[in-house]
């Protein structure tokens, strides 16, 4: 009888770790599953030299402190799902975490293809022309640069938009071939 029952003690460890596998594997399932994805867009914006307005150079360009940018998202259908102002720090730097923006179609709302950034104001009375420089008038295009940061309970894809600029209103502006 005791033979019998070691005999059969491998059959249940072997079902005791079947059981506490597919646990595993449901569990890991539902911790992916319930992982948060987050985005947001960083860059800079300067104030272009005179020398260079009209181009798309920022050689000689200053950062702006406290620039103003608009983020705006479009779904598949180009209505209107996201807008928020952001502003620029002391080095011109921005990051805007795009919190409450909904992917309704995975690729067609996704933020590469529905986001665009766009230069809003400038505190500066002698910069405060926005330029197209990497379309900021028209609206830049984010881009992937591979920036992700994964951690338990949430991952973060960081995005790039410009670099954007205003320039000042007394330059001539000449034509640059």
């Amino acid at each position: 009888m005791a033979a019998k029952q070691l005999a059969s003690f491998p059959s249940l460890l072997f079902l005791f770790f079947l059981a506490f596998t597919a646990f595993q594997s449901t569990q890991a399932s539902y911790e992916k599953e319930k992982k948060a994805v987050m985005s947001a867009v960083e860059g800079v914006v300067y104030c272009q030299s005179c020398t260079h307005v009209g181009t798309s150079s920022l050689i000689d360009a200053k950062p702006i402190l406290s620039a103003k940018v608009g983020v705006t998202c479009k779904d598949h259908k180009g209505n209107l799902s996201f807008f928020k102002v952001f502003v620029t720090d002391p080095n011109g730097y921005f990051y805007a975490p795009l919190h409450g923006f909904k992917i309704e179609h995975s690729y067609l709302d996704h933020p590469l293809q529905s986001c665009t950034v766009h230069l809003l104001s400038s505190p500066h009375p002698s910069c405060n022309v926005p330029s197209n420089v990497n379309s900021g008038l028209v609206g830049s295009p984010l881009r992937y640069e591979r920036k992700r940061l994964s951690r338990k309970d949430y991952e973060m894809v960081l995005y790039a938009a410009g670099p954007l600029a205003f320039h000042p209103s007394d330059c001539l502006v000449t034509i640059h071939n």
